[in-house]
């Protein structure tokens, strides 16, 4: 882990270089721990140039060095001063998380001639993966594959999706799930994933999703909704992969009893869709082209009605996955993010058909020197349950 944090460390201090920043300053929980390989309370500081600190306000047997204990973060720079370190003239703040008046606080505090956005260079930085951080993908994606393998079983006639979704998050927890996972931006919360059954996959969505559904509580308008499950109905399960902190993405569709024919017609669309993105791709590839070749596949077969939504379409076919499950790079018409080695991505071409529900296929790719790698692997047709 100390190799893997220099080799983040490095490359983030290039891009300060290149910014002329001084000083980086973290609090947000996922830039903690891709800085640090762990999450506390209180902020990491990565100078430009010498020894990283961390300032604690609650200590919890934290196993790092250079660490120094704060109540407040007023106390910080008197802290530098202690340790020598030069106040930063140019200061990175997590400024598209931080709450408005925490940033204005730190703005007090450190009184930087200018402030700069850690946020998007964490961001652009956590798009091209380590070794490490790949392996801990493959470590979810195996689980992640477990568990798809199990859902069979936690169906029983008469079920709700709810019902189902609860058995499919059981079976998740005893394979290692973490229980949440994280997504980048506001009013993005959801808990395990989603499923979503008939008619409830039309159902749009205010969180910026591929799909939506009512969910169980005005609250929380998003997924699964108490639908019977009935013969002729598509269920799409889309839970997350995270067996580890950091994450894959994985849909499967299964169905109770047959569904019409139009149903596997679309799905098999969506695998059209999958292995011409696999063959067409590779680093060097611009997004908004993958975005392009899918719409265009979608125009030829007559689906776009149906294509990522009716009532409400997202305008994205895929998007980046790691300690977040919406990370860079995105998939969409307008992207300027191009393929590069040590990317992850999703892909998720899908249809949600009136009446019957969605069907569509999604899986996790390393952009490696040569191509693409699916990295989770599992049965792609639509399953029958019985």
């Amino acid at each position: 882990m100390e190799n893997e944090l220099k080799i983040k460390w490095e490359r983030i201090r290039a891009e300060m270089r290149t910014l002329g920043a001084d000083g980086c300053l973290l609090t947000m929980n996922v830039n903690l721990y891709y800085t640090t390989g762990q999450v506390f309370n209180g902020y990491f500081y990565l100078p430009v140039e010498g020894e990283p600190c961390f300032f604690i306000k609650r200590p919890a047997g934290e196993d790092c060095e250079n660490i120094r204990h704060i109540r407040k973060p007023e106390q910080i720079p008197d802290l530098f001063r202690e340790m020598g370190l030069p106040v930063a003239q140019k200061l990175l703040l997590e400024a598209d998380e931080l709450p408005y008046n925490d940033f204005i606080r730190l703005k007090e505090i450190f009184q930087p001639r200018e402030t700069a956005n850690a946020t998007a260079l964490l961001r652009k930085q956590r798009m091209i993966k380590t070794p490490w951080e790949i392996e801990q993908i493959r470590i979810s994606a195996r689980q992640h594959e477990a568990v798809y393998r199990e859902i069979p079983r936690c169906y029983c006639s008469g079920m709700t999706d709810l019902e189902l979704q609860f058995e499919i998050e059981k079976t998740m927890r005893q394979h290692g799930s973490i229980g949440f996972f994280r997504a980048f931006g506001n009013n993005m919360e959801i808990f395990m994933g989603s499923l979503l059954a008939g008619e409830n996959a039309e159902t749009p969505s205010a969180f910026d999703f591929a799909l939506g559904g009512g969910g169980m509580h005005i609250s929380s308008p998003l997924g699964a909704n108490g639908t019977l499950l009935k013969e002729g109905m598509a269920i799409m399960a889309d839970m997350s992969g995270n067996y580890t902190a950091y994450q894959t993405d994985m849909t499967r569709v299964f169905s109770v009893g047959k569904l019409p024919g139009e149903a596997y017609r679309a799905h098999q669309v969506a695998l059209n869709m999958q292995e011409n993105m696999m063959g067409q791709s590779g680093p060097g590839t611009s997004c908004s082209e993958i975005y392009r070749m899918a719409l265009e596949i979608v125009q030829k077969e007559g689906l776009a009605d149906y294509f990522m939504g009716t009532r409400q379409q997202a305008k994205f076919v895929g998007h980046g996955v790691g300690l977040q499950i919406n990370e860079l790079p995105v998939l969409s018409p307008r992207s300027a993010n191009v393929l590069q080695p040590g990317m992850i991505f999703a892909f998720e071409p899908k249809f949600v058909l009136p009446e019957i529900g969605a069907v569509g296929i999604e899986n996790t790719f390393l952009v490696t020197e040569s191509g693409l790698e699916k990295i989770t692997v599992l049965e792609e047709e639509i399953v029958e349950l019985s």
